[in-house]
């Protein structure tokens, strides 16, 4: 099977989003890959192809939301010149609705229009291949109210994959798929936070998408 992206020598790729992607990049025990999806993808890159020289960065930052990516998109995406962007973003812009912080969140038509904002620029300033990651929780109770607004967000991210000409890694998707056979709270502890093998689970989904 052809990749959906490409590597050449000294590619970089950039990882950003909130907390699944940071997951604790900052401790000096875990830099500069983190503990979550992007340390098992990072490491397995380049054990892959060593000879290739990958520049892997993550850029995730706990508990940011759509808007708050944008206030940071130059300094930590675009200046990079990136290769390849990979996005995961929008369980904070709807989860601050639930938990009452209104100011705060980002609701769905914003969360729409600042994306697609940031992926016009983007495919403005760069030559990127964009990797677009649905926002999940781990969860199969319909009557959850979070849960149930989420699809929107899905749905969302999932049209501008298509818009964008993006690969989409349709994370929620597989979780569906698995989740009446592996209940929630042994992928999470809070419905949203991979545990350690879950980060992994997800970078083997990754991986089977972007075909690598």
């Amino acid at each position: 099977m052809k990749p959906r992206i490409d590597l050449e020598q000294g590619s970089t790729i950039v990882f950003i989003g909130d907390s699944i992607t940071g997951a604790g990049r900052f401790e000096p025990v875990y830099q500069p890959y983190g503990r979550g999806f992007v340390h098992f993808a990072a490491y397995t890159l380049l054990a892959k192809y060593p000879q290739l020289d990958l520049n892997i960065i993550n850029s995730g930052i706990s508990g940011d939301t759509i808007r708050d990516l944008t206030s940071r998109w130059e300094s930590d995406c675009l200046r990079y010149r990136p290769d390849v962007v990979n996005i995961l973003i929008g369980v904070n812009d709807l989860w601050r609705q639930h938990q009452g912080r209104l100011s705060e969140a980002v609701y769905i038509d914003q969360f729409e229009a600042i994306y697609k904002r940031l992926l016009s620029e983007t495919r403005e300033k760069t030559n990127s291949q964009i990797v677009l990651i649905e926002p999940f929780m781990f969860c199969n109770d319909v009557k959850n109210e979070m849960f149930k607004d989420l699809r929107s967000y899905v749905a969302v991210v999932d049209k501008l994959a298509e818009q964008f000409d993006a690969v989409l890694v349709p994370v929620q998707k597989f979780i569906d798929d698995q989740i009446e056979n592996v209940r929630p709270g042994l992928w999470s502890d809070d419905f949203v936070h991979p545990k350690i093998w879950a980060h992994c689970w997800i970078a083997q989904r990754w991986f089977e998408v972007i075909g690598l």
